[in-house]
């Protein structure tokens, strides 16, 4: 079985525990961020890869301890991409491994090719996109890290575009993103296409929070042995 070593112990770190063994993998090490700095290297290698769910302030720090000790690090936690050029650097000069996603749902990393493709089809067709997204209450960063993969692919694929916003747009060339915080909702993204003549829409609604479990662990066993920086993309063959 792969050994993992789990660096966060919240809801979403229960819901891995609770589904590693059907998936092939043992949790050996339930860590948090006070334990991730006094833990030795030697002890963090007890595992094979770590899957990492904490919070924004405290990821950064937690993926270049699991470089130092040579382990490899699935990284669920939004929020901390500022610090992306520092970890690839990082990455690369210590030979580690990396796979981050804002989302490790199948279906929502579907939903992310299918959001690229229509923006695509849309592109000058007078359509303006705006994204909702709709989480609990104990989310901490707004919007989520799923819609701004939204809206940077969207943005991408629409010169028009120049920047997303956290609010209602207000000039032409901001997409909107509004965010919501509503008890017990683990998650819904909606992409409106409004135009003169009609609205089209494609929405994502997870149900509970095992489909971003079990992804994070198809990606653990994906990345166990190699080395650099990747995303679910890699892991789905998505391009």
């Amino acid at each position: 079985m792969l050994k993992i070593a789990l660096i966060g112990y919240g809801k979403m770190g229960k819901t891995i525990a609770q589904l590693a063994a059907e998936q092939g993998c043992e949790v050996v090490l339930q860590l948090n961020s006070a334990t991730m700095a006094t833990i030795s290297n030697a002890d963090l290698r007890q595992a094979q890869v770590a899957i990492e769910f904490t919070r924004p302030d405290a990821a950064t720090t937690n993926i270049l301890r699991c470089f130092e000790a040579n382990l490899p690090v699935v990284c669920g936690t939004t929020g901390w991409h500022n610090a992306l050029p520092q970890i690839v650097q990082t990455c690369q000069k210590l030979n580690g491994a990396l796979l981050y996603a804002t989302n490790f749902s199948l279906g929502v990393n579907i939903f992310f090719a299918i959001n690229r493709q229509l923006a695509q089809l849309l592109n000058g067709k007078n359509y303006t996109p705006q994204i909702t997204e709709i989480h609990h209450t104990e989310k901490l960063d707004a919007p989520s890290g799923t819609a701004i993969t939204l809206a940077n692919d969207i943005i991408a694929n629409n010169p028009n575009l120049l920047e997303w916003v956290n609010h209602a747009a207000t000039t032409e060339n901001q997409l909107a993103i509004l965010s919501e915080r509503v008890a017990d909702v683990k998650g819904t993204h909606i992409i409106n296409w409004q135009s003169a003549v009609d609205t089209l829409s494609i929405a994502h609604y997870a149900h509970n929070r095992n489909g971003f479990a079990l992804g994070a662990l198809v990606a653990a066993k994906w990345l166990a042995g190699k080395q650099g920086i990747f995303t679910m993309n890699d892991v789905l063959g998505i391009h």
